[in-house]
């Protein structure tokens, strides 16, 4: 009975409030891009889309580590990928001015595609490397005053939950422009939608752990792979603890 509830809910409630939200939001955010710069354009538009989504769908979110971000700094910021709710989530409530780097296939979503574009974030085709190479050295140009950029270093959902190994174009970044590492952990989203299902579960607690950044301390190829297994076993470690106030 209960999965046929929230299955009703999710069509007939969550789906409409949502797409009539990315629309009012996306309305606002495209009129105050000419006007505004993208980190307060975000603030009155990307935010409030991504609350008013996560309260439509009963997800409370706590946040830990918030202490570890030093203000004015940029960051290379790498999250895990649980879910597409880890969008909401980051948006939501990591507090902080930064651009996505995504898949440019997303540039193509009615709404969302032109409002990330005009907000900066970028879109990568990772089919094409000389393209991708282009799209990353443009994101660099976007690191200041206190703009960072985020990484997914999996690469892609996790279809499982489990943690998937990393890619090294986020770390190569940091380590290019001296710029610390903010490893991220998400957690609780892959149970409110799991990749490959639509089934929604309302309801669920979702947890965002901000972890101490790494600082480059080299410029050696060593330094890469370093910082790749730091960040790894930080974003791992609240994956395997029921309370992750005690790590953050």
């Amino acid at each position: 009975m209960s999965r046929m509830l929230f299955f009703l809910y999710s069509w007939l409630v969550f789906v409409p409030l949502m797409a009539a939200t990315t629309l009012v939001c996306g309305l606002i955010c495209l009129a105050l891009v000419p006007f505004l710069p993208a980190d307060r354009v975000a603030r009155y538009s990307a935010v409030p889309w991504a609350r008013l989504c996560l309260l439509y769908s009963g997800v409370r979110v706590d946040i830990y580590g918030r202490h570890n971000l030093q203000p004015g700094q940029s960051y290379v910021i790498v999250a895990n990928h649980l879910s597409q709710f880890d969008i909401f989530v980051l948006y939501g409530y990591l507090g902080m001015d930064f651009r996505w780097v995504m898949k440019h296939e997303l540039r193509k979503v009615p709404i969302i595609g032109i409002c990330c574009e005009k907000l900066g974030h970028i879109f990568i085709n990772r089919s094409d490397k000389h393209a991708a190479i282009a799209s990353l050295n443009e994101a660099r140009a976007r690191l200041s005053n206190g703009a960072s950029v985020l990484f997914f270093p999996e690469g892609t959902r996790s279809r499982d939950g489990q943690l998937k190994p990393f890619k090294k174009g986020a770390f190569k970044m940091a380590q290019e422009l001296q710029l610390p590492v903010l490893p991220v952990t998400l957690t609780g989203t892959w149970d409110i939608l799991a990749p490959g299902t639509i089934r929604l579960q309302p309801g669920h607690q979702a947890t965002l752990t901000l972890h101490a950044p790494l600082p480059v301390t080299s410029h050696d190829d060593g330094e890469v792979q370093r910082l790749m297994e730091l960040s790894r076993d930080a974003i791992a470690a609240p994956l395997a603890q029921p309370c992750p106030e005690a790590l953050a």
